[in-house]
């Protein structure tokens, strides 16, 4: 059983999670191959998936300081285009901006771009490209740019404040279901110019990594640090990253493969859940089960964040907690080809698995099922509504996806809205896998839930609202 990131799913219940352990440890090649936190894949550029072609506009213009590393950004963005695709129109003409010439491109690439670089018809004619469902990238200085226009704040997310010397630091990777940022580990090394940001776009964005400020100096966000981030924002979709100030930056293989994944996901290439994340409390940080605890045969194993089931039928479940009244649940998962997993909710606390079963509701992670047992239908009881499932959920599998909305490493986000009964009685959550389940951690905001799947992997996605 799988829940769809975006279909949401209501029932009259309480709740309850848990997680059922598998017979067979089989950890996909994904999760095995993934690549450590400060070595990300030099391969990890070429595991996009065949898009059909499409055409993106580079943007370059500079009324402020001019970074040196723009030629080789646009020589980069040319040569991910080469190889994935999309074609690459670079310009610093704000006469591109006209609502004729930005309907070819699939999404506009703000490349370290400074100060007032539109005029107000040239705005407008961006502010309906993006209404009417096209994409926005911003790239490192995309944030020092346009500070009187209010459209285009909210768009980027957030402004340029201050930044440090040049140093190196520690990423910590909040998403790692998301395509720009599913090749990283839990965290990620690198070298470059870190922003400071006149506002925290952690309430209107989707975070995906953020900067652990005790790793370097100079940062001034008290210890949250958003530094890429993605958002649905008036019809279009927008992501930012404040990497990129260093030429270097753009020969780097795993920062071209995060802006790879921007672009992918900002020209609808891909899907992903970019709602902000407020008011969650981690059930699963990625660190450690506490709070969990086994019921019946079997169990997980916990490596580089991520949860792994095996052997036997047992139920990992959270008992360090019962839920009342309307919640949702988030949770990342992964599941090899048809394998099938689930994650049960609603059910009374209690050390026999079977309780989940008999008692509780199991929301279904498997694709080929009939419909009220196929992902996103709460299992044998209703279906999801498979054309909005469809729409939001990357397909089944990894590394040979079965089409472009895959992820390069298969991950994907659910989440799951929980309406109570009049009656407050309190329940928990449980996860069970079948045969293998994995939940992988996408940082420190993340908790996990799964049920039973033959060879399936789940990210520390689960994610409880309380109140």
């Amino acid at each position: 059983m799988r829940t769809p990131p975006r279909n949401v799913m209501r029932a009259p219940w309480k709740a309850a999670l848990g997680l059922i352990a598998a017979a067979v440890l089989c950890l996909t090649p994904q999760a095995t191959a993934r690549p450590a936190a400060d070595s990300p894949s030099v391969a990890a550029e070429s595991r996009a998936a065949a898009d059909p072609a499409y055409k993106i506009l580079v943007f370059s213009r500079t009324a402020g300081f001019r970074h040196s590393s723009i030629d080789d950004g646009i020589a980069a963005l040319r040569g991910l285009g080469t190889a994935h695709n999309f074609t690459v129109d670079a310009t610093e003409d704000g006469q591109a901006f006209t609502a004729g010439n930005l309907a070819q491109y699939k999404a506009v690439v703000f490349l370290s771009t400074t100060g007032d670089v539109l005029n107000d018809a040239q705005q407008t004619a961006f502010e309906q490209y993006i209404q009417g469902g096209g994409g926005y990238v911003g790239i490192h200085a995309a944030a020092d740019t346009e500070y009187d226009w209010p459209f285009y704040e909210g768009l980027a997310g957030a402004l340029f404040h201050s930044h440090p010397a040049i140093q190196p630091a520690t990423v910590q990777v909040e998403d790692r279901a998301h395509d720009a940022t599913a090749h990283l580990g839990s965290t990620w090394q690198r070298t470059d110019e870190w922003y400071n940001y006149r506002t925290n776009p952690r309430t209107s964005a989707h975070v995906l990594a953020s900067l652990d400020e005790s790793s370097y100096s100079g940062g001034t966000m008290s210890g949250d640090h958003p530094i890429a981030w993605c958002k649905d924002y008036r019809g279009g979709r927008a992501f930012y990253t404040g990497g990129g100030h260093t030429d270097e930056s753009y020969s780097e293989p795993a920062f071209r493969r995060h802006l790879l994944g921007g672009i992918r996901w900002a020209a609808g290439m891909t899907e992903a859940d970019c709602r902000p994340e407020t008011g969650y409390t981690s059930l699963f940080d990625g660190s450690s089960t506490t709070g969990w605890k086994q019921a019946g045969p079997g169990g997980f194993t916990l490596a580089d964040g991520t949860l792994t089931s095996q052997g036997g039928l047992g139920m990992l479940w959270y008992s360090a907690k019962e839920f009342t009244g309307d919640y949702s649940l988030k949770l990342d998962w992964k599941a090899a080809g048809d394998d099938n997993s689930g994650v049960f909710l609603g059910f009374p606390a209690s050390d026999d698995p079977w309780s989940a079963v008999n008692n509780g509701y199991e929301i279904q992670i498997d694709a080929t099922d009939a419909a009220d047992r196929t992902t996103g239908a709460v299992y044998g009881f209703k279906s999801a509504d498979l054309a909005a499932r469809d729409a939001a959920l990357n397909p089944p599998g990894s590394g040979t996806p079965t089409n472009s909305a895959s992820p390069a490493n298969g991950w994907r986000s659910s989440s799951t809205a929980a309406r109570s009964t009049t009656s407050p009685t309190p329940t928990r959550h449980a996860a069970s896998p079948r045969d293998t389940s994995a939940s992988r951690t996408t940082g420190r905001r993340r908790g996990v839930l799964p049920r039973h799947p033959h060879q399936a992997e789940r990210r520390a996605g689960a994610r409880t609202p309380l109140g």
